[in-house]
């Protein structure tokens, strides 16, 4: 009997980079369309716009993003269907910050569907905003664009948590560029900026920010302060990495170095985030962070079955 053999052709460094470019610039030319449908909601809804849910002072401590194939077998057990890992994350956490949003503009159908698996569980979503806004107009002309973004929170309702915009690393400070983003955020929203560019880190900005509310991005990042900077009731935290995006595994006295920044902020909520997904530290080292916020004084929503460490090996 013969065999055919199948040849499978590795894909080099060269075409894998073009294979993202392309598709990166098929999601960007679907945003618009997106962006469009967003936008005739908005104007369709009967719902009260610009209204960010009260939340009760907790700190809400998650990862960025849920669905990482490399947290298979370490968060997620082998044998775990991938239609239950949301179920198996929420069982652990309380929160999470939605990245796939960056990239593709959610459709009104993808936020009812978080909804959806959300179940009964006290559950709480941060959404990254999408880069229309922030890297491809960054913040010119995006007044509508932000308010169509933010028919997301209508529609989460009590599940709302925070809109993330992030700039880009070349977005340097100037004070032209302080006021565009400030006067084209909804204020009405709980409005989180971060930003890659150290020069942000400045007075002015921090001056600027608490007199509209607007949340400044604290982060754990290469050649970024490392400094906590409060600028509302809110403090928000992204851990990345000190010296290596996404990669790194914070040892328990780099956690409880920041659980004692966030303490001392005199925050009413505190936000954390883990972006090391990469190695599958993430999960791992926000259970460890929660646990410190809680010996710290800080209450946490209770959820339908909170776990410690569930999955990990």
């Amino acid at each position: 009997m013969n065999e055919t053999a199948v040849i499978t052709r590795k894909i080099g460094p060269e075409e894998r980079r073009e294979r993202r470019r392309l598709r990166r610039e098929k999601q960007r030319a679907a945003n618009l369309g997106r962006a469009e449908k967003m936008h005739l909601a908005r104007l369709a809804a009967t719902s009260p716009e610009g209204q960010s849910t009260a939340l009760a002072a907790s700190a809400f401590v998650g990862c960025s993003g849920w669905f990482y194939w490399k947290w298979r077998g370490s968060f997620y057990p082998e044998e775990l269907p991938t239609s239950e890992w949301f179920g198996h994350y929420a069982a652990c956490f309380d929160t999470v910050e939605i990245n796939a949003s960056f990239y593709s503009w959610p459709t009104v159908a993808n936020v009812k569907s978080w909804l959806r698996q959300a179940g009964s569980q006290t559950f709480i979503y941060t959404v990254k905003v999408c880069e229309l806004i922030t890297h491809v107009q960054k913040f010119e002309d995006t007044q509508a664009l932000v308010k169509d973004f933010g028919l997301i929170a209508d529609i989460l309702g009590e599940r709302m948590g925070c809109f993330l915009f992030q700039l880009p690393p070349s977005y340097h400070f100037t004070e032209a560029r302080l006021g565009a983003i400030l006067r084209q955020l909804d204020h009405s929203r709980r409005n989180v900026v971060e930003f890659r560019h150290a020069s942000w880190w400045n007075d002015t900005v921090y001056a600027a920010f608490r007199g509209t509310g607007t949340v400044f991005c604290s982060c754990s990042g290469p050649r970024l302060p490392d400094a906590l900077v409060r600028t509302a009731d809110d403090v928000y935290v992204r851990l990345h990495g000190p010296k290596r995006w996404y990669r790194h595994d914070y040892s328990d006295s780099e956690l409880t170095e920041w659980a004692d920044k966030v303490r001392t902020s005199g925050a009413r909520r505190a936000w954390v985030y883990f972006n090391n997904d990469y190695e599958g530290f993430a999960p791992r080292n926000a259970l460890t962070m929660r646990g410190l916020l809680e010996e710290s004084g800080f209450n946490r929503p209770e959820t339908g079955n909170p776990k410690s460490l569930v999955g990990f090996r």
